[in-house]
């Protein structure tokens, strides 16, 4: 899809992204995700310490699948809402997709989040069989997909042409529940394409320190991508606040000490996981937590989706951090 083909819609802005931009708020992803029983317990914690929202990672083979397990913790929840952080559009037809999302929306009553990332694990392509194309191939597949599954749940008049996929399927029935649409967010931090795609289709942007996050480390960086989304947003005539900018942190683990920090990676972090985080990880005190996020707050960011391991951690954030930020935020 061409830029210059683009329909320049007024933009209707998502209830979530409207009650998003006042107040700070934190949704949590991961958890013991291959173990059910313990993510019952640990979801249902979440919803009781008063999280917006609960995400799952897109990667089947070494971990749970995410959309049966959202399915799940769609039964178990009941404020919650529910998101992929984010799910690869080169692992399923944009059909099938569209169909899963869709029934995850209803079986919600309406809660679903649908991130979507383009893929960059060429591993986790090679296991799954499918082919790993060029970084500009995959971003054309990812903005072809978002339209195929719009047209799908009935947000477009007609399906829109596209080079990797042949769909001709007619809008699902029954389609979503949410209204005005189940709200879509693309992750990653690429300036020309990425952020584009985000003032063009999507209701939320998500970028973080880790290179699969987009790579934004310091504050000069985070500035230049909120400077870029502006633009794009003023583009295609739409109001930059009707853009919910949210960050990732990868991995996130608070504890009451400095030693208590420590111990806790080495118990409960696996080595692969702290070295692919490298030093996007964020750990230490509630204090700690407080100036890392605080900083983010003075630039605008308003939500925070942290992998957190442990309900130490979430716990932590949500009694000591979160209140402590809102706190300085009214001031």
């Amino acid at each position: 899809m061409s830029d210059s083909t683009q329909e320049r819609a007024p933009w209707v802005t998502h209830p979530w992204v409207a009650q998003s931009a006042s107040e700070i708020l934190f949704g949590i992803l991961g958890g013991p995700y291959n173990d059910w029983p313990a993510l019952t317990e640990f979801v249902t914690a979440l919803e009781g310490l008063e999280f917006d929202s609960y995400w799952l990672a897109d990667h089947p083979l070494p971990s749970a699948e995410c959309w049966t397990t959202l399915a799940g913790v769609a039964t178990i929840t009941r404020r919650l809402r529910l998101g992929t952080m984010v799910v690869c559009t080169a692992y399923r037809n944009p059909a099938l997709l569209a169909r899963m999302a869709s029934d995850v929306d209803r079986m919600s009553q309406g809660r679903l989040v649908l991130g979507v990332g383009m893929g960059d694990f060429e591993w986790e392509f090679a296991q799954m069989g499918i082919p790993y194309l060029s970084v500009r191939e995959r971003q054309e597949s990812l903005e072809e997909t978002i339209g195929i599954v719009r047209a799908l749940w009935g947000d477009a008049d007609t399906m829109p042409p596209s080079k990797h996929f042949t769909v001709t399927a007619p809008p699902l029935q029954p389609g979503p529940i949410q209204r005005p649409r189940i709200p879509l967010l693309i992750a990653g931090g690429g300036q020309r394409v990425t952020l584009r795609q985000v003032a063009q289709y999507a209701d939320a942007s998500n970028f973080g320190e880790h290179p699969y996050a987009g790579g934004v480390e310091g504050a000069s960086s985070v500035q230049a991508r909120l400077d870029t989304l502006r633009r794009h947003c003023e583009t295609f005539g739409r109001p930059f606040e009707s853009v919910l900018r949210t960050h990732f942190t990868y991995p996130l683990v608070i504890a009451e000490s400095s030693a208590a920090v420590t111990e806790k990676i080495e118990r409960l972090i696996p080595p692969r996981v702290v070295a692919l985080a490298g030093t996007s990880i964020v750990a230490g005190t509630p204090a700690d937590a407080i100036k890392f996020y605080g900083r983010l707050v003075s630039q605008g960011l308003r939500y925070f989706i942290a992998a957190v391991y442990d309900l130490e951690t979430a716990t932590l954030l949500a009694e000591h951090v979160i209140p402590e930020l809102r706190r300085r935020q009214r001031e």
